[in-house]
């Protein structure tokens, strides 16, 4: 046998099964003009945005708002007239979320949440996200993290067949990454200038890209710091990079080249425009989902309130609550499950079927609550492995309320117990007092007068944290400005 490495044996599989696929797939790339390897035509492009579209909308809800989705819509469709692909048809949806967010889909679809539109102070900043995020879908940055996604599956194709390891790659999950932490440094870049000379061919101040950036890395450097402090990971924009703008050389260097496109001598701001379009906005969590206050969690359409243990964090998802000590290293989840309208079974019949609990499991009501309980423990599995678990069910309507209570460490779960069965204890319907507070938080825009200060318009807030902060960041006035007399701003209530 001739002595050949693997290497050897295996270039010439790559380059037959590389430039084969590449060959009959180059594009122009519609704002270079240069050759780009893609393995996708823009009709195909278009098919998978517009898949995955349905995808977005399952995960978030679009935000109920005719009047801002419009507004937004009409934004985003005047700077995407002045593209390098102006004959798609963009898609501008606000999403009903509080993440920090703006993301884009192959073909035109463009995502912006209501978390991220609270930060800015202009119509110039907003227009400046937008024109980022077309700047991906005109520079293909999409498709061209697809068409390397599909290349490796080409190459992990030839090298399972070599050596019988195979590899996959789902593909929404390489636009979920981007969504996430962006499309590399290179590629932002590109869209911050694309965006740039978009701005200033609608005829807004080109140098709104550098104002949003500088006030969304407030954000992050701020968020960065609580997350820390929580144990949690931020949530932060993509589109920011670690260094401020202002010492970004780079950034400064590619956004001045917007000022060539200029059509105005005096480019739009539109200050207040904006911020009256914020008015009433809702802000934090939002009342479909549930709103998190303190230690207590409210549900308006579920009719509902919980209470968990003091100091702990409150995570909520589409699919269960999550509350942990500081550390982690305790929780309790919740999940909410709808009963068979001819359900005849008994409640720990139920639990058990749906907890898939051992037969060694017997529950009893829990003490001195109203609503129809059962509660025990079993052996389960839980983040922390299988450890025993304090199980229990709550009938409330047509739902039942699975609760699940562990400890990272054994010997912890005899004292967190009773936080466990507090916790289930603790569902009850709302009391009329707190149905406000069940219909959550919104921003409202006021005049400062003078002598105001955000310590002062803090204390009125019903942000139970970093309220001062907070309010400083959404008005562009962190660490330490503050509101002048006559100048409109953000309050939350």
């Amino acid at each position: 046998m001739c002595n050949r490495s693997f290497r050897d044996f295996l270039t010439p599989l790559l380059l037959t099964a590389t430039a084969a696929g590449f060959i009959s797939s180059c594009a122009t790339n519609p704002v270079t003009g240069t050759p780009d390897m893609v393995f996708m035509t823009e009709a195909k492009e278009i098919q998978l945005g517009d898949s995955y579209d349905s995808k977005v909308k399952q995960q978030y809800s679009v935000y109920p708002d005719p009047e801002l989705q419009a507004y937004v819509q009409g934004i985003g469709k005047k700077l995407a007239a002045q593209s390098h692909r102006p004959h798609l048809t963009f898609h501008f949806t606000v999403l009903d979320s509080p993440e920090i967010n703006a993301f884009a889909l192959p073909g035109g679809h463009i995502y912006i949440t209501r978390g991220i539109l609270a930060y800015f102070n202009s119509e110039a900043e907003l227009a400046a996200v937008l024109g980022h995020e077309i700047g991906h879908v005109t520079a293909r940055h999409g498709v061209r993290q697809h068409s390397a996604a599909t290349a490796t599956g080409v190459v992990g194709a030839i090298l399972g067949a070599a050596t019988g390891i195979q590899a996959t790659q789902d593909l929404f999950s390489v636009f979920g990454n981007a969504m996430l932490s962006g499309y590399g440094r290179d590629h932002e870049l590109e869209s911050d200038r694309l965006g740039a000379e978009y701005l200033a061919r609608t005829g807004y101040d080109p140098q709104a890209m550098i104002k949003v950036i500088g006030v969304l890395k407030n954000q992050e450097e701020f968020e960065k710091k609580r997350a820390a402090a929580e144990n949690r990971q931020p949530r932060i924009y993509h589109g920011v990079f670690a260094s401020h703008p202002s010492a970004d050389k780079r950034l400064q260097e590619v956004v001045a080249e917007g000022d060539k496109f200029k059509t105005l001598s005096v480019p739009g701001i539109k200050r207040e425009d904006y911020l009256k379009r914020l008015d009433k906005l809702a802000y934090g969590d939002g009342a479909k989902e549930g709103i998190r206050r303190g230690r207590m969690f409210y549900h308006r359409d579920l009719n509902m309130a919980l209470t968990f243990p003091e100091g702990w964090r409150i995570e909520n998802s589409p699919y269960a609550i999550v509350s942990w000590t500081p550390e982690k290293e305790v929780l309790v989840m919740v999940k909410k499950l709808t009963l068979p309208s001819d359900n005849t079974a008994s409640l720990e019949s139920f639990l058990k079927s749906q907890a898939k609990l051992s037969a060694q499991f017997h529950g009893k009501p829990i003490a001195d609550m109203k609503l129809p309980s059962v509660t025990g423990t079993d052996r389960m599995s839980s983040p922390f492995g299988t450890r025993e678990t304090r199980v229990s069910a709550v009938r409330y309507g047509q739902n039942a309320y699975l609760f699940f209570g562990a400890t990272k460490e054994p010997a912890a779960f005899t004292r967190f117990d009773p936080d466990f069965i507090a916790t289930a204890a603790s569902l009850r319907p709302l009391k009329p007092a707190e149905k406000p507070w069940a219909e959550g938080q919104r921003l409202r825009l006021v005049r400062a007068r003078a002598g105001d200060a955000f310590a002062t318009l803090a204390k009125a807030s019903p942000l139970t944290e970093y309220s001062e902060s907070t309010l400083r960041l959404i008005n562009d006035k962190f660490p330490d400005g503050e509101p002048r007399a006559g100048e409109l701003i953000k309050i939350i209530e």
